[in-house]
């Protein structure tokens, strides 16, 4: 299905190029015309579909869940998630799907993780998983989301230890929120991107087959009358440096085509210690799960027994800083 899309955008951007390069008469006029089509792609609302309510739960796996609504940091929609109740622990871990993901991509690890006695909370973004026909960005507003999620934690758990686990767009989401918000404790970035300016060129060339380079710059500047926001605005490689002294633990497949490897080895080697970079050699776009889901899971659970230990010293919950505002030294 991913590769259809590929091969249907490829062929839409395409007959936009050839368009209006004859409309236009030139190279300038087609680069322009390709690279308003790839700044809309990105932020396109998901259509909404008579099956979207059809998908797993954590019912299937025999897990313990509440169905439960949220506001994000800033905004009135209603977000959506799954809270995985422990009573009485302080120990709770929220979970960050991808681009145009579900909280119910996350099932596995988050069952494993509650049996594990965490308490567990998964969410979808708005326009991702749920609120489907909104317009959506690539982690900015999702990064609202997120504290949004962060609020309703201390909400439900006032003393609560959080670690935060993110998947693609979501581990974006996971080091430039906790970058952010230094009550997060721990983080794990799964297939984390670099730089969002970074990850359109490289897609963009991957569909098209030659050089991205025009075509994302364009769409760049064409980004904020479309969607409100930079590329600039979206850097974990930035803000990545801002979680030390906190864990880190990185994990990203040596096969993944969607997000080259070399992203996340990019980000480790701006980040401060302790930190920790796991390549799943062969393993695809997220799929370390899939190579052992045993040595996956276990090696989750062991980061954030460790991190998340009654030795911690406290925390002070910070004001909100705002998505597009640089992250502040944790250290």
């Amino acid at each position: 299905m991913a590769i259809n899309r590929r091969a249907r955008f490829g062929r839409q951007a395409r007959r936009v190029a050839t368009a209006a390069g004859v409309l236009g008469g030139g190279a300038a006029i087609s680069t322009l015309g390709v690279s308003y089509y790839v700044a809309r792609q990105l932020v396109r609302p998901n259509r909404p579909g008579p099956h979207d309510q059809l998908v797993l739960t954590p019912f299937e796996a025999g897990a313990e869940f509440e169905e439960v609504t949220f506001r994000p940091e800033r905004g009135d929609h209603l977000l959506r998630g799954w809270w995985f109740p422990r009573p009485g622990a302080t120990r709770v871990i929220i979970g960050c799907p991808g681009y145009r993901g579900s909280k119910s991509d996350l099932i596995g690890i988050a069952t494993t993780l509650w049996r594990a006695g965490f308490t567990v909370f998964l969410f979808d973004y708005h326009g991702h998983g749920s609120g489907r026909g909104t317009p959506i960005t690539l982690a900015y507003r999702e990064m609202r989301d997120f504290f949004g999620a962060l609020n309703y934690v201390h909400e439900r758990v006032a003393d609560a230890r959080i670690g935060v686990l993110g998947y693609s767009m979501g581990a974006a989401v996971a080091i430039m929120g906790a970058a952010r918000r230094p009550e997060v404790r721990a983080i794990i970035a799964d297939s984390p991107f670099a730089r969002h300016t970074d990850i359109v060129r490289y897609r963009v060339r991957r569909v098209l087959r030659v050089s991205g380079e025009p075509f994302a710059t364009v769409a760049d500047h064409l980004l904020p009358h479309i969607a409100g926001y930079r590329g600039s605005d979206v850097m974990p490689l930035r803000d990545v440096a801002a979680i030390a002294p906190r864990p880190l633990l990185i994990i990203h497949g040596t096969a993944d085509t969607s997000i080259p490897y070399e992203h996340a080895v990019q980000v480790y080697a701006a980040a401060g210690e302790p930190k920790e970079l796991w390549l799943a050699e062969g393993a695809t776009h997220c799929g370390a799960y899939f190579l052992d889901r045993g040595v996956y899971c276990s090696r989750v659970v062991q980061f954030f027994a460790d991190a998340l230990s009654d030795t911690l010293l406290p925390i002070v919950r910070p004001a909100f800083i705002p998505a597009d505002e640089p992250a502040a030294d944790a250290s």
